[in-house]
């Protein structure tokens, strides 16, 4: 369809709409909005967002695919509650102020959440239109209409308190608040407690702000422009934010909270410590986990090094990269960035049961990622240097469902085969750093490793909150958020007695 053809589809059926005509079996007839997207070839060889946004007439267009439910199941796949239906009729209309207004009652980056958070397993999947066609990829697109207002919000000079106003900052209280963690969930929590009108200081262990939004997903699929604003209307609110500070080291929370005067303290860490498979061959040169590939690529800026950034990367022929998950597809589709010649993406069970987003695995197929599923690396092999040569691998077959639900792989005996590398990157998940246990005496850990909170995201030591990885393993970015406003209103609350307390 041409954009004169959709501008006419557009008109006739705004008509419609405005006449009281339009029906649900119209709405199913308008036909998805595909996003416009960076050449496969083009983008092999640059950083720049695959994804490049929609038009206003197909964001129009797909806002007039929801059919408007009167009780909103899309909000109850929201883990933080956003109306939906309302913020899409805005759109719609053309209302996009107001569209963006309804979306930051309830999340306060929508620009990223719109980019990187698994609508298709979240709201998307609860959406009636993509239940009539029995795919959650041909639901309404909500992550993408969020993210056209959100970027129409970020790039207009326009007066509007919705695009360039701050949100309003309460009197002082004489209250400090330590956020330990400047990820999703730090900078929600940050921001509600000092709306509140808290002393708020962001402590953040990294030379950069913006947590796993910048050192764990690549440029092409979030550009850090957008989470530095989000931290630059944390400082324009008054919110401190200290870098290369590791709670822990540095100073403890117990000093941050008995020395150092902070009234309460929220902890959004993460969880990054990586997991290795325990296989013969990791400790060999040449083998990354994907959080050291990732944090040099994107965080330190590796894929420019001699262009301006000075960090040095691995410049890889051959690349197996271990894991079905969005951080194996994005090591994947980083490592044919740097330049490497074959990447593999080596998976032991079907591409149906991959956790990575469907989106990512459909580009990393266009940009020429080959995958091996039912597949999975035995031992990794080396020349008399220590170096990588090859992975030697087992195939496997699906038996029986495990504790996750999906079916448990089983190897095949005597299905050894290999497969020529000079670099292996493991990608199957992280764990809780252990440095907050092993600092913070008094503070409940569950056998993973992970801080132990009540529905408050309170943790067993008073005036101390916790959210995101860190608690919940790894979780998505709207999660940790959802769990940093949680907190953050306790943690408001909190102090209010504490000062009331003070003042009897």
């Amino acid at each position: 369809m041409t954009e004169k053809e959709r501008k006419e589809l557009l008109r006739q059926l705004l008509e419609k709409q405005e006449q009281g005509t339009l029906k649900p079996s119209e709405r199913f007839e308008i036909p998805p909005q595909d996003i416009p997207e960076q050449d496969p070839h083009e983008r092999r060889s640059n950083v720049s967002e695959v994804a490049l946004g929609y038009t206003e007439t197909q964001a129009r267009l797909e806002a007039l695919r929801c059919l408007q439910c009167k009780k909103a199941p899309c909000m109850k796949g929201c883990p933080v509650a956003i109306r939906i239906r309302d913020f899409i009729a805005a759109i719609a209309e053309g209302n996009y102020d107001e569209a963006l207004a309804i979306i930051k009652e309830n999340s306060l980056l929508p620009a990223v959440c719109g980019r990187v958070c698994p609508q298709e397993i979240q709201c998307q999947e609860t959406c009636i239109v993509g239940i009539k066609f029995k795919d959650p990829t041909k639901a309404v697109s909500i992550g993408r209409l969020e993210r056209y207002v959100a970027d129409l919000g970020r790039n207009s000079d326009a007066p509007s308190v919705v695009r360039g106003g701050l949100p309003a900052v309460a009197p002082s209280t004489g209250m400090k608040v330590a956020v330990i963690g400047s990820g999703p969930g730090g900078i929600v929590a940050a921001a509600d407690t000092r709306r509140a009108g808290h002393d708020v200081t962001v402590f953040e262990a990294f030379h950069k702000t913006g947590g796993v939004m910048v050192y764990g997903i690549p440029e092409f699929r979030l550009p850090k422009a957008i989470v530095q604003q989000e931290i630059d209307t944390l400082t324009k609110m008054g919110v401190k934010i200290v870098c290369n500070f590791i709670v822990g080291r540095t100073r403890t929370i117990e000093q941050l909270m008995k020395e150092d005067g902070f009234d309460a303290v929220y902890i959004g860490v993460g969880a990054g410590l990586p997991r290795f498979m325990g296989i013969e061959g990791e400790s060999l040169i040449g083998v990354f986990s994907a959080n050291e590939y990732l944090t040099r690529a994107n965080l330190m800026r590796a894929y420019d090094f001699g262009k301006g950034s000075d960090t040095p990367i691995v410049r890889s022929k051959r690349v197996a990269v271990v894991g079905g998950g969005n951080v194996a597809m994005d090591s994947a589709r980083t490592a044919v960035r740097l330049g490497a010649e074959k990447v593999y993406l080596v998976y032991r069970r079907t591409e149906k049961e991959m956790p990575a987003r469907v989106e990512e695995v459909h580009h990393a197929k266009q940009e020429g990622v080959e995958f091996h599923i039912l597949e999975s690396p035995k031992r990794i092999i080396s020349d008399e240097n220590s170096r990588v040569t090859a992975i030697e691998c087992l195939k496997y077959e699906l038996g029986e469902p495990d504790d996750s639900g999906r079916r448990r792989p089983v190897p095949i005996e005597g299905s050894e085969f290999t497969i020529d590398v000079d670099t292996v990157i493991i990608a199957i998940g992280n764990i809780a750093n252990p440095l907050i246990r092993q600092t913070t005496p008094g503070l409940e850990f569950n056998k993973w490793g992970n801080i132990v909170v009540d529905e408050n995201c309170k943790t067993s030591m008073e005036g101390v909150y916790a959210g995101g990885d860190i608690v919940l393993g790894a979780a998505t970015v709207i999660l940790a958020m959802g769990q940093g406003r949680i907190a953050a209103a306790a943690i408001n609350k909190f102090l209010e007695e504490k000062k009331k307390a003070k003042a009897q």
